[in-house]
């Protein structure tokens, strides 16, 4: 009997491969970001149709083969539907993970990564914080997890409250980081920061901030 592996986590990224296959990013808990195929899941009815979509947070059975990773059952604790309703919403959590995938890496710990997109995740479904705080949090604790964070730019003057605020999203942990809220003009302050930081330490195009800022653009 072939044993299988388990592990907990979150899809963040899926394509199509094959005639009736998915090949998934999963970042679990235990084994950091891997990739698995999902055999069949294209196919209407097949077992694993509904439960390797982008946001699935929950286990997964695996077969571990040489070179990959075959899904063979999964329980779904989060689907986060919130996202397959929201447009707006959904457009952030898909940066949220495309991010997560850029800073991670495969077999690497990357369980702070993990809680931390899980928490920014539920504040995005929270109607009690504004989504561009929520990403602005998420950006600066995820720089800060990578061991990037370099402190406030010297770009400019910000006010005290920026300061502090920043020190605070750096210092806390990620299941704390969402009970606070920040005036407007901290917040505007805090997404300049977070535009120095994405040029200083992203290389490449990330196709969903584009329309993360078309949202925000609109709501301007």
């Amino acid at each position: 009997m072939v044993e299988l592996a388990t592990v907990n986590g979150m899809i963040i990224k899926r394509a199509p491969v094959a005639e009736y296959d998915w090949v998934v990013t999963i970042l679990t808990s235990e084994r950091g970001k891997i990739t698995a195929f999902a055999k069949g899941a294209r196919r209407p009815g097949n077992q694993l149709s509904g439960v390797v979509e982008p946001f699935c947070f929950g286990e997964f059975k695996l077969y571990e083969g040489k070179s990959s990773y075959n899904i063979q059952e999964a329980h779904i604790s989060n689907y986060f539907e919130t996202f397959r309703q929201d447009f707006d919403a959904s457009m952030y959590g898909m940066f949220f993970m495309e991010l997560a995938d850029y800073y991670t890496r495969e077999n690497n710990d990357e369980r702070e990564v993990l809680k931390l997109l899980y928490r920014s995740l539920q504040a995005l479904e929270s109607d009690k914080f504004d989504n561009k705080f929520v990403r602005c949090i998420y950006e600066i604790k995820a720089l800060a997890i990578n061991g990037e964070f370099p402190g406030l730019p010297n770009d400019r003057k910000y006010q005290d409250s920026t300061t502090y605020t920043l020190n605070y999203i750096y210092s806390t942990p990620s299941e704390k980081l969402f009970s606070f809220k920040v005036t407007d003009e901290v917040l505007v302050e805090l997404d300049h920061i977070c535009d120095v930081y994405r040029k200083r330490f992203i290389d490449r195009r990330l196709n969903s901030l584009d329309m993360v800022m078309m949202v925000e653009g609109q709501k301007s």
